[in-house]
Parts: structure tokens; sequence; C-alpha cells
């Protein structure tokens, strides 16, 4: 019991000396930050996930929670939803998984005569990679994961027209050399009745669509997130 007091007299200690770092800092008014005149650099980009966190707190944009189901506010920013959900796993793989080289990618057109004028960018959300064999996650979070035409339901297809570009154009950059590039619609899962569990083979690669499901606990999301890398890139052994 005297060691434990001791351990805990200890950290009060260390605890008053971290506060007095703060001796100088101000409060704001919530109200009059201008949120998008705050700028990222090397030195302190490393905030810029907590910052966004913490407009979305302040602004009221977070999932609530009604009857134990995560539901979101109905005026909620879906775009700035969709960013904060594509950040979340670009991060968690690069924190977990340092085995993999984990970027937000740019990926290169394939041209036979290198004329790009006016072509956009490709731009990825996460691309996994290891070796020569690659996993490119299109992270998407909308209020509906599929498309209806005629009372018949289907993927979105500009999504699927998207990642299908990435992938064949990133194959294509390793030239003659053997190479396993995949690529994935990643929703985030909402409460309609049909959830897309696909994958398909495509002109020699895979594209899966899948559904990450929010509504779990953090142990839980972490399990889907391993599947998806383990599966790819066969680390259940060594991670």
């Amino acid at each position: 019991l005297i060691r434990l007091a001791n351990v805990k007299e200890k950290y009060k200690n260390e605890l008053r000396k971290e506060l007095l770092f703060f001796n100088n800092v101000d409060t704001l008014e919530a109200k009059s930050i201008k949120w998008s005149n705050l700028t990222f650099q090397r030195n302190n980009r490393n905030y810029q996930l907590l910052v966004g966190i913490c407009q979305l707190i302040i602004e009221g944009l977070l999932l609530t929670t009604e009857s134990g189901v995560y539901r979101l506010q109905s005026w909620i920013d879906e775009q700035r939803m969709c960013h904060l959900y594509e950040k979340f796993i670009l991060e968690y793989y690069k924190k977990h998984y340092p085995v993999l080289s984990v970027k937000a990618a740019q990926i290169p057109w394939w041209l036979d005569d290198g004329v790009s004028y006016m072509l956009p960018k490709m731009q990825s959300d996460i691309t996994l990679r290891k070796g020569n064999t690659v996993l490119i996650i299109d992270a998407k979070y909308y209020s509906h994961t599929m498309q209806t035409n005629f009372s018949k339901r289907s993927l979105i297809s500009h999504n699927l027209y998207q990642i299908f570009t990435y992938v064949k154009n990133y194959s294509y950059s390793f030239g003659e050399y053997e190479n396993k590039v995949s690529g994935m619609l990643l929703y985030a899962k909402t409460d309609e009745e049909i959830q897309p569990d696909n994958v398909y083979q495509m002109h020699g690669n895979q594209i899966s669509v899948k559904t990450l499901d929010l509504n779990k606990d953090f142990s839980e999301i972490k399990q889907q997130l391993a599947r998806i890398a383990d599966s790819h890139f066969a680390l259940s052994k060594t991670h």
C-alpha cells in the first residue's frame, strides 16, 4: 500500500509539472474559431486529425447514440464525415501496420504517348503496399451504398469505374514486372437491408466491395480492418 501511494504521488507531481505549461494558454470562444483558416505544416500536421475531431464535436457533427444504435444527425455534412472516415482508415493502417507502406498515393496515368494535358489527378484515399502487392482502398461514407434504377438495386457505377481505373493504371506502372494490384470500395455500413459484399475478378485484377460496420466496439472494428489487410497480404502469421 505504501508503494502504491508513492506511485500515485509521483504521477500527481508529474501532472502538476505538465499543467504549468498551460499557464499562459487562453481559452477561445468556440463560435469565433475560423476552422478554414487553420493551416497544417510539417511541425503540426500530426494534430490535423485531432483538430478535425474537435471541430466535429464543437459543431455537433459527431454520431449520437439513440436506443443503443449510432445515428447521424439529419443535417450532417456527408462530405466532411467522408473525409474523417477515410483519414481514420489511413491513419489506423499507418500506426498498426508498419510492415506495409501506407499512403494516400497519387496514381499516374499509364499513357501510350505521354500526353496528359487536362487529365484529372488520380488521388487514392488509402494505398497499402508490400513489395509488388498493392491494395487500393476507396473509402465511401454515404447514407445509401447502392443505387436504384427501375426498382433494381446495383453498385454505384461511378465508384466502380473509378476504382477499376486506379487499379489498372497502377498495375500497368509495374511494366513487365509481376504484380498483384487489387482495389476495394469500403463503404461505412448503413442501416439498409442489403449491404454490398462482393468480390469480382476484372481483367486480371480483384475488385471487391465491402462495408465497415462502425456500429461496433472498437475491438471489433479493428478486427474488420485486420481481416482486410491480412487477407490481401497474408499477414496473419507475422502481424
